[in-house]
């Protein structure tokens, strides 16, 4: 199960709003292989696809990828807004380690690919 703090969905309400997402829509996650940690988290506004587990909390709707609730469960969805940075964040307890940029992670039992097979962290 993944869990949206209640900063997150009033980020993700407003978002939705402003982007006249329809009814269907909300926030996907989804990970797959890249990034400088070997993993890389995807958010996007979108639909629902077959399979999706899809959760909703005060108008925020939370949409995760069927092909990554493993890597997922138990994460929670923040959304951090301060000086030099806002957007919505990943606490993963199955990250091992995560990169600089947060925005990929490596887990226990997949360490990170050598790192002539992956992204520069920050470029994807």
């Amino acid at each position: 199960m993944i869990r949206i703090s209640e900063p997150a969905t009033e980020a993700l309400r407003t978002l939705l709003q402003s982007k006249n997402a329809g009814p269907e829509a909300g926030l996907r996650l989804a990970v797959t292989r890249g990034g400088c940690a070997g993993w890389q988290y995807e958010m996007k506004i979108a639909e629902p696809g077959e399979g999706d587990q899809v959760s909703e909390t005060e108008g925020g709707r939370l949409i995760v990828a069927a092909d990554s609730l493993e890597k997922l469960n138990d994460c929670v969805v923040d959304y951090v807004d301060s000086l030099s940075d806002a957007g919505f964040r990943i606490r993963n307890p199955q990250a091992s380690r995560s990169c600089g940029c947060g925005t990929s992670f490596e887990t226990e039992d997949e360490p990170a690919p050598d790192p002539s097979e992956v992204e520069d962290c920050g470029k994807n």
